[in-house]
């Protein structure tokens, strides 16, 4: 598995897959954190605190990770190497996790260089340091399970299809719905009665919550067995197809 992993992460950065990632989440989140006018604006709000790039970022993930994740079975199916690859001594719920990780590495080092933004908030802050530590590191954790989502949801819309572009569609709507669908249909009148139920099938009210600071063991299990059911998900179809 942790050759796969390997292979997978140079294949991202033997292109300019990779990097073009990188540097595109960076270059969004940096221009409305820093430069565009408006409610993003750290130094317009004057307020030392990295809220508007823990709101802005599960929405850049939104497309940049379905990206990532398309080729992950999509091109191996199209090429014809899934089949040859399955013949080799190693199981479905392994090539999985390989494909999983490797791109959750690759997300996981487009979040790294964020810390430059935490750095300079605390530089800025007045006094300096006056920052919301605890809710800062609460929300990069709640970033980091909701990208291990956006990334299970990738991977199970890429094997669902030879066609990446379809792959990229699928779980960009998947992820849409699950991270924002809920809430809306938590807003329907008719629904009040459940309608804080309803919230806690979606991302975004277990991101909230642990963007507060708070990391609740609740918020946790939700993220664990969403990206759970997913990854058994895309193997059960992978073990379909094997066997087929």
């Amino acid at each position: 598995m942790i050759a796969i992993i390997r292979k997978e992460i140079s294949n991202f950065f033997s292109s300019l897959t990779g990097y073009i990632v990188i540097i595109v989440f960076l270059v969004i989140n940096g221009l409305f954190l820093w430069v565009f006018p408006g409610e993003f604006n750290i130094m317009d709000s004057q307020y030392a605190g990295l809220e508007p790039l823990f709101f802005l970022s599960p929405w850049v993930f939104l497309f940049l990770i379905p990206a990532i994740t398309m080729r992950s079975f999509a091109e191996e199916k199209k090429s014809g190497t899934l089949q040859l690859i399955l013949t080799k001594p190693i199981g479905e719920l392994e090539l999985v996790l390989a494909k999983y990780f490797s791109n959750l590495v690759l997300v996981i080092l487009a979040l790294i260089p964020t810390l430059i933004y935490y750095i300079s908030v605390i530089k800025l802050g007045s006094p300096e340091g006056n920052i919301d530590h605890g809710g800062t590191w609460g929300s990069y954790i709640g970033l980091l399970f909701l990208s291990g989502i956006y990334v299970s949801i990738g991977i199970f819309a890429s094997i669902l299809t030879d066609n990446q572009v379809v792959a990229f569609i699928i779980a960009v709507l998947i992820t849409f719905v699950i991270f924002t669908g809920f809430d809306s249909i938590a807003e329907i009148p008719a629904l009040e009665s459940v309608s804080t139920t309803i919230s806690k099938f979606g991302i975004n009210e277990h991101y909230k919550s642990m963007s507060r600071g708070v990391i609740d063991s609740r918020d946790l299990v939700y993220f664990i067995c969403t990206i759970a059911i997913f990854i058994t998900g895309t193997q059960w179809i992978l073990k379909v197809k094997k066997h087929g």
